[in-house]
């Protein structure tokens, strides 16, 4: 009886610890800072903070679009298929709205299984303007509507370390992928 109750003490005592770790620390030039709502195609409300310790391949596109996102959301796939499952729980490609009026949380469900990125690595999120203008100054993209159903658009894919820190980007339609693969390899790798 004295063995149970030690291991139940030391249970307890194991338990209250971990429940006190404190989160890791945001650094100053992570995207974690950003205190801005989120909301997934699954309809969840998020901050970007709750993706920390994932490595992040992040682009911003829109549902309607006819030109350069659907290359974009090919370029993306193609990045998760060459970088593989080894590390596909700690990897998260994101895919942000630029149209967040018009993306509903049930477009977006849709663009994705259209699109065939139905993994758990697969999110699409909006937000409201003001955080969709933020969120595009820091990845550099730059964006503006020029009808009521279209955009024009930076062409961006953004790696981020588990820290939410900018590891590296590339710019353009169908591009070679293999450096955005090997980064996301080595972020994947690192702590």
């Amino acid at each position: 009886m004295k063995k149970f109750i030690i291991a139940v003490l030391s249970c307890l005592f194991f338990v209250s610890c971990q429940q006190n770790e404190e989160p890791k620390e945001i650094l100053s030039n992570s995207i974690f800072q950003l205190d801005s709502d989120w909301e997934t195609q699954d309809g969840e409300k998020i901050k970007l903070a709750s993706l920390q310790g994932k490595t992040l391949v992040m682009v911003m596109i829109y549902t309607s679009c006819k030109t350069a996102c659907p290359r974009l959301t090919a370029d993306m796939r193609r990045i998760d298929m060459e970088v593989g499952d080894k590390h596909s729980d700690e990897t998260r490609y994101v895919l942000i709205s630029i149209d967040p009026k018009a993306d509903t949380t049930e477009k977006m469900k849709q663009y994705l299984k259209d699109n065939e990125m139905t993994g758990e690595q697969w999110m699409f999120i909006r937000s409201d303007e003001a955080s969709t203008k933020e969120l595009a100054n820091v990845l550099a993209v730059k964006y503006k509507q020029i009808s009521p159903i279209d955009f024009s658009h930076s062409n961006i894919i953004s790696v981020f370390s588990k820290n939410g820190v900018l590891a590296y980007q590339k710019d353009g339609l169908e591009i070679d992928i293999s450096s955005v693969v090997q980064e996301v390899k080595k972020q994947q790798k690192a702590n």
